[in-house]
């Protein structure tokens, strides 16, 4: 959810994604977009200038076609605060010719099982990634995203400011694994704790 093309968020590392399902409704939360599958297409230039500058180009099918630009991020107190623009589109294909044409190309792909709740002015993702189960929170400010984490029993000191590829980056390096996109293929067999990305799991035990 962006507020005037403003992203401000945090993702929390969880255990159950049926418990925060819970804790959801419990707060009068309505679920927007069912789980389902969700595809995404990191573009760059051959020199990784986006990269390099902490921008992002991306094409993505979920419950629709939608091209997202984000800009370089601020950290504060586990909550990343960047610039977003997306737009939809008709033809996911097309998309992916446009961009190649102008000296794009796809230099990462990941996976995930995407929930969108909406909680008052608060979105709620519920991520099941090929390497864990998290929880996103997109809200209007840096402290309302704490205050819905405690609401949801989450420490809001575990929030982690970070994209999915920086923590798969992370464990890759850690866990010395070989392949370079976050597939659920890629994964089978293979079991990633949170420590492996540098976090921690969220729920207050």
């Amino acid at each position: 959810m962006s507020q005037n093309n403003q992203e401000i968020e945090a993702k929390f590392a969880v255990r159950s994604l049926d418990a925060i399902e819970t804790r959801l409704l419990a707060l009068g939360g309505r679920c927007l977009v069912r789980r389902q599958m969700e595809f995404n297409l990191r573009y760059d230039t051959p020199d990784r200038q986006l990269s390099r500058e902490g921008r992002v180009l991306r094409l993505r099918r979920y419950d629709d076609l939608r091209m997202t630009y984000k800009g370089p991020g601020t950290r504060n107190n586990g909550v990343l605060e960047r610039s977003e623009i997306e737009t939809s589109l008709g033809d996911f294909d097309s998309a992916s010719l446009i961009l190649e044409s102008l000296g794009y190309t796809p230099i990462f792909l990941y996976e995930k099982y995407r929930a969108i709740w909406q909680l008052a002015e608060n979105q709620v993702m519920l991520d099941e990634m090929p390497f864990g189960k998290f929880v996103e929170i997109e809200s209007p400010s840096a402290a309302q995203v704490h205050e819905l984490a405690r609401a949801l029993a989450l420490n809001p000191h575990a929030a982690i400011p970070a994209s999915y590829q920086t923590l798969f980056e992370r464990a890759k390096t850690w866990r010395r694994l070989a392949f370079s996109d976050i597939t659920f293929a890629n994964f089978t067999g293979i079991t990633i704790d949170p420590a492996d990305y540098q976090a921690e799991f969220a729920e207050e035990l």
